[in-house]
């Protein structure tokens, strides 16, 4: 139905103008609110010489301008740069001079050559912006125009430029808004960084829907978040794993007073364990909790209600709306898979990225006819539900035997005293890798690496057990949660 998200955006303040749209701690704003300084923000960037195909930069603020400004690129055809909030200079400098954006809105000053334009003059608004303003339609940006490039985590390596279209953004929020079921008054509340993909895709879902966002600056702000849930009636919620560990740690008990009127919680950016899983579903007994699987290159292609799934441990769920999934080899061709018989996961659909910026070789090696090639090993089921192992080179090859490292982390997990583990594969002259187990701890003193493999036991196959513990001051993770498993391969 829509070519752009701006377009659903400013569909809706045509027939819905006094809809909640998007709200932070200062702004509580309609979708004609939105839309109004969605037009001025585009007057602004005329006047300072924006054109179709400049790059603007934007330092995250987690709030509604920051989402307004998303929009107001998309409108002008200039292409919208996100960058972390606080971000260090040095990652800052790196995208810029690929980049080479026309200006760098943002919060603190970074040391570049590019014009800084401090994000609370960019953001002036003018108090007295009134009424409703129209536009024609064939004034909105084609699907194919570019809206974003998106900067990875770079759990891998260097962090790559993903170039996503309108086309793109629209098919993910298609797969959100269907996947999760989101009814046309959902509110969901949004801790998650704005500068990542996950958080930004969910507030476009709600924005094509017509429904609500609330933003949060972080799970650490409690007392904000439990506020929000009354004033605005919280229905849903976005979070990551480490998300949504941090929340129940603060607040189970209140949590679990808001069962009746949490409708679904989507979870996503990282790898949801098995016993988060089981806390969330003792918590909410009466939501859909959904579990997305996807990428910044191929948003929210995979989705499971694990409170209805309970049953399938390792399961993504099924393909979303605009989703295709194969199985294939090594060399990108496609076969038959079982548990027996796993493979490279590929994802085809609409909502692929259009390339990596200014990386071709990159880009053909990992898209082909359409299709994004996967380091993840899994499988398909007789049902179609899609199963991950982990990824290529974290899947512990023992004497043959794939064995995936989140069913040993996910038990370690489990054991008195250990706060946060990863398992990897280490080289074995007899059995080609052996799984070697990482752990922090609360206490290194009362601790005993004895102990842990024999509670470890009761759970885990003999031929899966870890040969090898370590205690580590803390588990490398990426700032959304995402283990930095290359970082300990390395280290050994």
């Amino acid at each position: 139905m829509f070519r752009s998200i701006v377009e659903a955006v400013a569909y809706h303040a045509q027939n819905q103008p006094d809809r909640l749209c998007a709200a932070d701690d200062i702004y509580a704003l309609t979708f004609q609110d939105i839309w109004n300084r969605i037009l001025e923000l585009r007057g602004r960037m005329q006047k300072l010489g924006f054109c179709a195909g400049d790059k603007l930069a934007v330092e995250c603020t987690q709030d509604t301008n920051y989402l307004v400004c998303a929009l107001a690129c998309e409108l002008s055809c200039v292409v919208f740069v996100p960058l972390e909030k606080h971000a260090s200079n040095e990652r800052v400098q790196d995208i810029i001079e690929t980049m080479e954006p026309k200006c760098l809105v943002c919060e603190n000053q970074y040391q570049t050559e590019t014009l800084n334009i401090p994000a609370g003059e960019f953001y002036g608004w003018e108090k007295d912006v009134k009424g409703k303003a129209d536009i024609a339609f064939e004034e909105f940006p084609p699907q194919e125009q570019v809206a974003e490039i998106l900067y990875s985590t770079g759990t891998t390596g260097k962090a790559k430029g993903i170039v996503i279209t309108n086309e793109n953004n629209v098919a993910v929020a298609e797969n959100i808004i269907h996947g999760t079921q989101m009814k046309e008054n959902s509110v969901e509340l949004v801790p998650m960084p704005l500068s990542h993909s996950h958080a930004l895709r969910t507030c476009y879902a709600n924005m094509v829907n017509g429904s609500s966002v609330v933003l949060v600056d972080g799970v650490m702000k409690v007392k904000k978040i439990f506020q929000f849930m009354e004033q605005y009636d919280i229905t849903a919620f976005d979070l990551s794993p480490s998300a949504a560990n941090v929340l129940i740690k603060l607040a189970k008990k209140r949590l679990q007073q808001y069962n009746e009127k949490i409708d679904f919680i989507e979870i996503g950016s990282a790898v949801l364990e098995e016993d988060l899983k089981q806390q969330l579903c003792l918590i909410f007994p009466q939501s859909r909790l959904y579990n997305f699987y996807g990428s910044t290159e191929a948003g929210r292609s995979c989705i499971l209600d694990f409170n209805k799934e309970q049953d399938k441990p390792g399961c993504i769920g099924k393909p979303t709306k605009n989703a295709v999934f194969i199985v294939t080899d090594s060399n990108h061709k496609e076969i038959a898979s079982n548990r027996e018989n796993p493979g490279l996961l590929a994802i085809g659909g609409r909502m692929n990225m259009k390339k990596y910026y200014q990386e071709p070789k990159l880009t053909a090696e990992t898209m082909i006819d359409g299709f994004i090639y996967t380091s993840d090993l899994g499988y398909i089921d007789e049902e179609g539900y899609v199963y991950v192992l982990g990824r290529m080179d974290d899947v512990i090859n023992y004497n043959g035997i794939k064995i995936p490292p989140e069913e040993i982390e996910s038990c370690a997990r489990r054991f008195d005293g250990v706060t946060d583990c990863a398992c990897v594969p280490q080289k074995d002259t007899i059995s080609g890798q052996i799984p070697k187990l990482f752990v922090s701890v609360s206490s290194k003193e009362g601790f005993d690496s004895t102990e842990l493999l024999k509670f470890l036991s009761k759970y885990i196959d003999a031929n899966k057990m870890p040969r090898k513990v370590e205690v580590l001051p803390e588990i490398p993770r990426t700032s959304n949660g995402k283990l930095l498993r290359r970082k300990l391969r390395e280290d050994i």
